[in-house]
């Protein structure tokens, strides 16, 4: 996928900081977005398999890991 243009507003001590720094603000905040897109994705995850995750864990909590009969540690 390519690059797409985007306008930002940031604080202006944060962009002067970054500037003297030479640090690229569009990866920054390019990286920054990734993750925030990341761990909400997550979060919605999480929440729509609720039941499923909590089901899995009460069967473990009473019949203990799967195939942990195998297991060598």
């Amino acid at each position: 996928m390519g690059r797409v243009k985007v306008n930002l507003t940031l604080d202006a001590d944060v962009a002067e900081t970054a500037r003297s720094l030479g640090l690229n603000m569009s990866r920054l905040a390019e990286a920054a977005i990734a993750e925030a897109a990341k761990t909400e994705r997550n979060r919605l995850w999480r929440i729509e398999n609720k039941s499923a995750i909590n089901a899995y864990a009460e069967e473990v909590a009473q019949d203990g890991l799967p195939l942990a009969s195998f297991r060598s540690f």
